[in-house]
């Protein structure tokens, strides 16, 4: 890491300078949400980085907290002062936040409405997921890895506006750039831009990490590094598996150079199914011989190692997470979920055997072609997993355990995309049997995600346009809860059927690079209970199988 970099990491309440306006793009890098939650938003922080490099841009952070008109963190300055305003969107809920920040801000909510500069900007996952409910709102949307294209967009803008050049020439000029969408300028869909070097290259060349390691962040003090990006392994109700395709990891040594050069006392590894990276154990070894305290974001339970617990207990841990997602072995089957129950049982004793007080497990309800049966093997599961790991019966086995309950939310650009969601009575009846299969364990407790709210996360994962106003009345309304009582659309049209295989969606605006046939043959695959093979460690040069002809 050079000088520039190391400037670029701030610790407690140390903060950026303050760039002068003058000659530079002023840029408002906004979270729709409280400081804590951006200071511990990797994406963002990695953003804010890229930005902050080029000096021809004055970047400031924004945090958009709920009941205050939103201004720069460091200046002071009102949103208007900001001829760019970035949003970061991440998820669905955060939709509400931008546009009432738009409302503080004296500014239209829609970009119709804003003839004239700011340039609302918005990028994140949510920009190649589905951002049809907020892009009314939006005069530009990046869409893809910032890494792979949003500086030079910045920098376009930057050039144009600081010459003189009107909002309407500024955006006509980036509108063909790689990653961009510019409403009713940009030919549709438009690809993700990716970082990768060739198209199947597998090692992350930049993981983010932080600039802000805060007492006041979500993660207290801790500097996290991005370990992979992206999951090999397919489940077939999991974004993250198909948008961020090709699965990349990061090299040892890359991470090896940051920690050092930073020297934080605190590192948190951040990625999907940790135990895949095959420098995990040296590195968490290295990290515990240099005195870094460290914490992992996830792992999958056959990763789990008797060397791997003895590193993580000495460094203190004392709460493992594991997936279970299904409540029977046909739905995880059907959900690709390639993980046997003998290695979760293994997990759970090893977890016993090392002193690990708490187990959380997270379970999935709602699943397409979901049965009572279904649960049957549910308290079975249960009471083996008890007895693996001595739940809650003494002093040499674990403490408690936890079984987090969510319903499953069919997410765009997933096989999943063409399925129904579950309702409200049938999430409510599928919550009452896994408490009924959890009955009488000791040391276990169900926790459960409201049905409604679910529900409307679905209903902002999956709608198109006509949600706009929704959201428009959710300002006023103080929610989109609120604002859903006096709603006149139709919210089944968008949850509570089953879609054909040739119906348009709103998000096929944006092209992920996984083809529409791959994901509907996966769909059927689910429907038919088989499983998919894994991307090959080779990469994509070595498949093919997912990309359009």
């Amino acid at each position: 890491m050079n000088e520039r970099q190391r400037d670029t990491v701030y610790f407690g309440l140390e903060r950026p300078v303050v760039r002068d306006f003058g000659g530079r793009l002023p840029v408002a890098l906004a979270v729709p949400g409280e400081a804590a939650m951006a200071l511990s938003a990797l994406g963002w922080q990695a953003v804010w980085r890229l930005l902050w490099d080029n000096p021809g841009l004055a970047v400031e952070r924004v945090f958009c907290r709920a009941g205050q008109p939103p201004k720069a963190e460091d200046s002071g300055r009102p949103l208007t002062d900001f001829p760019v305003i970035a949003f970061s969107l991440c998820y669905e809920e955060e939709y509400l936040p931008v546009l009432a920040a738009l409302d503080g801000a004296g500014l239209a909510l829609t970009a119709a409405g804003r003839p004239d500069f700011p340039i609302v900007l918005g990028g994140g996952p949510l920009a190649f997921l589905n951002p049809a409910p907020i892009l009314p709102a939006l005069d530009l949307l990046f869409v893809g890895e910032a890494e792979a294209g949003l500086a030079d967009v910045l920098a376009r803008l930057g050039e144009l506006a600081l010459a003189g050049a009107d909002k309407a020439a500024c955006l006509a000029a980036v509108a063909d750039m790689p990653g961009v969408l510019v409403p009713g300028r940009t030919p549709l869909p438009v690809r993700r831009a990716v970082a990768v070097e060739s198209a199947g290259q597998t090692v992350l060349t930049a993981p983010a990490y932080s600039c802000f390691v805060s007492g006041h962040a979500e993660f207290r003090d801790m500097f996290l590094v991005e370990v992979n990006r992206g999951c090999p392994y397919g489940c077939r109700f999991c974004a993250a598996g198909y948008v961020y395709r090709p699965p990349r990891q990061a090299a040892m040594a890359r991470l090896q150079a940051l920690i050092e050069d930073v020297s934080p006392r605190k590192v948190g590894l951040v990625g999907t199914a940790l135990t895949d990276w095959p420098d995990l154990l040296p590195f968490l070894t290295w990290l515990r011989e240099r005195g870094t305290k460290f914490s992992l974001s996830s792992v999958r339970a056959d990763g789990i190692t008797p060397e791997l617990l003895t590193v993580l207990r000495a460094a203190g841990l004392r709460t493992l997470t594991l997936a279970l997602e299904a409540p029977s072995e046909r739905l995880r089957r059907a959900a690709n979920k390639q993980l046997s129950m003998d290695a979760l049982l293994r997990a759970v004793a090893l977890a016993g055997k090392h002193g690990i007080n708490h187990l959380k497990f997270y379970l999935i309800v709602g699943w397409p072609g979901e049965t009572e049966a279904d649960f049957e093997e549910l308290a079975p599961l249960l009471a083996q997993v008890a007895a693996a790991g001595g739940i809650g019966v003494g002093k040499r086995g674990v403490a408690h355990a936890t079984l987090s309950v969510n319903p499953l939310v069919p997410k765009p650009q997933t096989p999943m995309q063409w399925a129904p969601m579950a309702s409200e009575a049938a999430i409510e009846a599928a919550y009452a049997r896994v408490r009924a299969a959890a009955k009488g364990l000791k040391g276990f407790r169900v926790e459960v995600e409201t049905a409604s709210m679910a529900r409307m996360q679905g209903l902002l994962a999956r709608g198109d346009a006509r949600l706009f106003p929704l959201l428009t009345s959710a300002v006023r309304a103080g929610s989109v809860r609120r604002a859903l009582k006096t709603w006149d659309g139709d919210m089944a049209s968008f949850l509570d059927r089953e879609r054909p295989r040739d119906e348009v969606f709103p998000w096929d605006i944006i092209d992920v690079g996984v083809s529409r046939d791959y994901l509907w043959q996966e769909w059927e695959r689910y429907r038919q209970g088989v499983g998919t093979a894994k991307c090959p460690p080779a990469g994509c040069d070595a498949c093919h199988r997912c990309q359009p002809a």
